[in-house]
């Protein structure tokens, strides 16, 4: 049997069928989310389909013999070749109304071999009116595939077509069940799947958050997921036209697999349906991903006006952020959430379910690191970073920024359970009570408290759009961008102000040097803080040269986030060390980022590449690649509050008074330890 792909565009037999639109018509956009009605789900045309089906299988049963007739092989003789039983009185073309017509006699001979009606189908004597049903819903999918083999334009398209058509076909000649064949495997095609990925994102990022909060991110995800289960992939040939670089040869297998698996058995469901997401992984996500969401937005922004208010708020404000953030996860090269044992994770942590999945929360940031990945290979290159990546979404080489809201270490995720552990269930119920406000009391439930951690009132100003970070730097490769300029400006200025003892030139030089990059912390449009840095790859470390917030905006928590940002920056790029000379103002700060003077950098690697400053401390710093630092206090916080609230509960249950003990008053000498009420449990 010919395999999808191979060669051949002809169609023989079943020329009888009624004209409907192709179920992927030739010469659409690329990646087009609209379909024709004929294509659609539940539009007219696969409705049409439907009604022809059902009126056919109320059909006397000489009508449907004759029916299938047409696609039996003639019975009898052996030397007879008649593939398909032809009336002699051929109906108009197109038919109007063919269930009236008259019932053809099974005596009536064929037009190609002369043999009768009886001669085709006396196969089908003692079939069931079940299966007859079925091989007749296979006759009006195979009427349907010939008129889209006809009309479908795209080469690739027209084979698959044929490929599907000359199935079906061969199913009903041997009244077998449809099997797709050939190097195409069958599905699942990758794990985990686009839905157990998004799910795992979903847990990974957003597990955290209060149950309302969370229950927007699983409508998003929701909302995702259809989409591309209902999403028309552009044809290979279109994707070569647009994206020439890319392994079309893999595409192509994708597309194949998409038009046998997913796309045609929505209007043609004699074949085997499965989900889009359900049977394809990472590979065709990334494939369509920015293209379906420049065109998701795009859509969005065009029929505002026709959404409800909560919708249009829940589109326009909620999805853009959403979808930034699973683009980082998709094209990022370590991301855990495509890890097939993640949910072992996050089994420990409260698993959400696929079920349950999308709709960012409004507490999920949308700042964003669009340093190229390049940009390791090509220091030149300046970068900018937050609303870059938004605006510029299209671009595949965008670079990835570490998840901002990753509550749970790949750690914790992969960890088995240990006899002892704490019941998920009870730590789910818990969660709930430390996240309710008006189930917490005490100092703690407020963040701004004494209790809170340095970077938090950072964190919520960020939350909220009040701070900005950006990665900037200038370039000797690109037109200077007006506002990066402006930045690095604020940032000399802020580095001169700050660090009155440095050469204001040498500050000039290093902050403009397309070598060195900055994290500026902005504020009102204004910069306000940043630190200065270079990076060397080949060594695995990069050197810290300026640290800097401006001193009316000191003792906010800035310098902490600020340098949490730049941690969860390397991380992204696979560079685990700082070094840094601290003076001896800056060995506080330094220490209280984790800083040490016990330096992890082999001598070797950093002698020669950094400069040695007089009265200067070098202090290191090593990386933990699974830590979230951005949400690493809050993390903590969590836990103690989990910690306090489990052994509240412990303390109720133990403080039950029992009474003395009254039997050495009847002369015993001891008894056993563990027959005293309340030692052991009972």
């Amino acid at each position: 049997m010919a395999e999808p792909g191979g060669a051949g565009t002809g169609a023989a037999g079943g020329g009888g069928g009624q004209q409907q639109g192709s179920p992927a018509a030739g010469g659409v956009a690329a990646g087009r989310p609209a379909r024709s009605a004929a294509e659609s789900p539940g539009g007219p045309g696969s409705a049409r389909t439907a009604g022809k089906k059902a009126q056919l299988r109320a059909a006397p049963r000489a009508k449907k013999l004759e029916k299938l007739g047409v696609y039996s092989s003639c019975k009898a003789e052996e030397s007879c070749k008649c593939n398909g039983w032809k009336n002699p009185n051929p109906p108009p073309t197109p038919p109007r109304a063919e269930l009236q017509q008259a019932v053809v006699s099974l005596a009536e001979p064929c037009r190609s071999c002369s043999h009768a009606l009886a001669a085709h189908v006396s196969h089908l004597e003692n079939v069931s009116e079940e299966e007859m049903n079925r091989l007749l819903g296979i006759v009006l999918d195979v009427e349907y595939l010939f008129t889209c083999v006809h009309k479908e334009e795209d080469a690739d398209t027209k084979q698959v077509y044929f490929y599907l058509f000359k199935l079906l076909r061969k199913c009903i000649l041997q009244m077998g069940k449809p099997v797709v064949e050939g190097s195409l495997e069958s599905p699942p095609f990758e794990k985990p799947s686009i839905e157990q990925g998004v799910n795992n994102f979903v847990q990974y990022k957003f597990s955290h958050l209060p149950s309302k909060e969370r229950q927007t991110i699983v409508e998003l995800a929701k909302m995702f997921l259809n989409r591309i289960n209902y999403w028309h992939l552009e044809t290979p040939s279109q994707r070569r036209l647009r994206s020439p670089n890319d392994d079309i040869a893999g595409y192509k297998v994708n597309y194949t697999r998409w038009l046998c698996y997913c796309n045609v058995p929505q209007f043609c469901d004699s074949l085997p349906r499965y989900e889009t997401t359900q049977v394809f992984g990472r590979t065709l996500l990334r494939s369509v991903f920015t293209v379906m969401r420049r065109q998701l937005l795009e859509q969005a922004r065009q029929e505002k006006d026709k959404l409800p208010q909560e919708k249009r708020t829940l589109i326009l404000t909620h999805f853009p952020k959403f979808l930034s953030m699973l683009e980082e996860e998709v094209y990022s090269q370590n991301s855990p959430i495509w890890d097939q044992d993640f949910m072992v994770s996050s089994s420990r942590t409260g698993q959400l379910g696929i079920q349950t999945v999308i709709s960012p929360p409004p507490v999920a940031r949308s700042v964003s690191y669009s340093a190229s990945p390049s940009s390791l290979e090509q220091p030149n290159s300046g970068n900018m970073s937050p609303a870059c990546k938004v605006s510029s979404a299209i671009d595949p080489n965008l670079g990835e920024k570490r998840k901002n809201n990753e509550p749970y270490s790949m750690e914790d995720s992969k960890r088995p359970r240990v006899v002892g552990d704490i019941p998920i269930e009870l730590i789910n119920e818990v969660m709930s009570t430390i996240t309710d406000p008006a189930a917490m009391l005490g100092p703690e439930t407020n963040f701004l408290s004494a209790h809170s951690a340095r970077d938090e009132a950072a964190r919520l100003e960020e939350r909220r759009g009040v701070i900005e970070f950006h990665v900037v730097g200038n370039s000797l490769n690109q037109k200077p961008n007006k506002k990066i300029m402006m930045w690095l400006v604020g940032l000399q200025n802020v580095f001169s102000h700050q660090l009155p003892r440095m050469p204001k030139e040498y500050i000039t030089r290093l902050v403009f040097d397309p070598k060195h990059k900055t994290l500026a912390l902005i504020k009102d449009g204004r910069v306000i803080g940043g630190i200065c840095f270079r990076m060397f790859p080949s060594q695995g470390f990069t050197e810290i040269v300026f640290c800097a917030v401006t001193s009316n905006e000191q003792v906010k928590g800035y310098g902490t986030h600020l340098m949490n940002h730049l941690k969860e920056y390397h991380i992204k790029h696979n560079i685990l060390n700082f070094l840094t000379y601290a003076d001896e103002y800056a060995i506080g700060y330094f220490k209280k980022q984790g800083f040490s003077k016990d330096i992890k950098v082999p001598k070797a690697k950093y002698v020669g590449y950094i400069k040695d400053y007089e009265g200067a401390t070098l202090m290191g710093c090593e990386l933990n690649p699974r830590i979230p630092y951005t949400e690493f206090s809050v993390i903590i916080k969590k836990q103690k509050e989990i910690i306090k609230k489990l052994i509240e509960r412990k303390q109720a249950q133990i403080r039950k008074v029992y009474p003395g003990l009254s039997c050495f008053k009847d002369g015993v000498r001891q008894i056993p330890i563990e027959s005293i009420p309340g030692i052991i449990p009972m």
